[in-house]
């Protein structure tokens, strides 16, 4: 069960193209995606809403943690989306 903490470090946050962008990618695997400000309150991570209910602007340290079939996988493919700005190049 890999998790980490994660800093949202494109300028316009987890807003809602990045959080479609986050989703659509956690959707891609079948283990369980959770993210949240703490580890007692994750919320799903496939759910749009949920995702972009966490209010995470640039800076935003999230934690974030996936469990099940191809965990390791759908973690490095989330780490790398956040480190790549979500593909907006800022």
């Amino acid at each position: 069960m890999p998790s980490s903490e994660i800093t949202i470090i494109n300028k316009l946050g987890l807003h809602a193209r990045a959080a479609a962008k986050l989703t659509g990618v956690a959707k891609l695997y079948p283990c369980k995606v959770m993210l949240g400000h703490s580890t007692e309150n994750l919320v799903d991570g496939k759910n749009i809403m949920a995702v972009m209910m966490l209010a995470a602007s640039q800076n935003t340290v999230l934690h974030l943690r996936t469990e099940g079939e191809q965990e390791e996988q759908a973690f490095k493919a989330l780490v790398e989306l956040v480190e790549d700005y979500f593909g907006e190049g800022q």
